[in-house]
Order: structure tokens, then sequence, then C-alpha cells
């Protein structure tokens, strides 16, 4: 299936926390914790700061991309009240742990990043000026479609009749 190009991008900088591990099987735990607005001059997975507990990094850029079909999620997550942006971060098994995949401001993009199982997927907050960003794309590409309930088909009374085994000769 192809996929229609974006209409618009926003080029984020996500920011990832590494603590210390609670459990005798991991050193660290490692989640998204923000995005910053446009492309730092850093290089990706840059330490922005670290005490004896935690250590945050710049992961990367990210484009989030937004699509006019996807304007009712969108504007759904404006709704909440507490809008979100989801970041999927990829296991490398090598330095740096992790790659950056992808950042979305569709929840249910959000949730079908979540389906792998392997990947790290956190939802954070969104910045205002996204937040402003999205409001003014939802408002210039959303299109309310009425809802048509269909109606089924009648069933066929003579077509549900009883047939021939499939091995017979009246099935031939």
């Amino acid at each position: 299936m192809k996929v229609a190009p974006p209409l618009q991008t926003i080029a984020v900088a996500v920011v990832v926390e590494r603590r210390k591990g609670v459990t005798q099987w991991s050193d660290f735990s490692w989640r998204p914790v923000g995005v910053l607005v446009g492309e730092p001059a850093a290089a990706p997975w840059s330490k922005l700061s670290e005490d004896e507990e935690r250590a945050t990094f710049y992961a990367g850029v990210a484009e989030i991309e937004f699509h006019r079909t996807a304007t009712d999620n969108y504007r759904s997550n404006l709704a909440t009240g507490n809008p979100s942006l989801w970041i999927a971060l990829q296991p490398t098994g090598a330095e740096p742990p992790y790659e950056l995949l992808t950042v979305t401001a569709d929840p249910a993009e959000g949730e079908a990043l979540t389906e792998t199982g392997s990947d790290l997927v956190e939802a954070v907050p969104m910045p205002a000026t996204i937040q402003d960003a999205v409001a003014a794309f939802v408002a210039e590409h959303h299109v309310d479609h009425a809802f048509v309930k269909r109606k089924r088909d009648r069933a066929n009374p003579e077509a549900m009749g009883r047939r021939a085994p499939l091995g017979s000769e009246k099935h031939r």
C-alpha cells in the first residue's frame, strides 16, 4: 500500500533519559522524556546533563509528519487537555543502545508503534509551539464526514440451501 506524502513536517530533537537500574538484571533503564523544536547543532547521542542517578541525551532529530487523513486523530489529541507526542526508539544491540525510529502526534499511530513489543515507545508532552502548528493544520485540512450506517444485504434463502458434499458426483 502506497502512503501519500505528508502535507507538512516539523523537525524535533528528541531527549532521552538513562537511569540507573533498580534490579540486578539491568544496569540502566532508558525512556524518551521530551522533544525540543528544531534541530540543535549537537551530534546525536550527546550528553546533555548527568547526576548520580540519571543522565539525559540528545538522541537525534525526527520529522513529525502531518497527513490530511489523520486530522480527526490530531484533533482528539489536542482535545485531551494534555496533548502528547509518541516517540519510538528501536534497540540497536550496540552503542548507542537505541536508534530514533519516529515521532508522531497521531494517538492511533502511537498505539500501533507498541505492537512490536521490542521497541521503546513513550508518550511525552507536546510543546506549545507544536500544539499551535497541529491546531493550524487541523483548522486548514480537517473535513467532517457524516456517519452513514450501512445496511446489510438481505440474505438469499435459496443460496443458503443444503449443498452436496464436496466429493460427491452432484458437486462436480
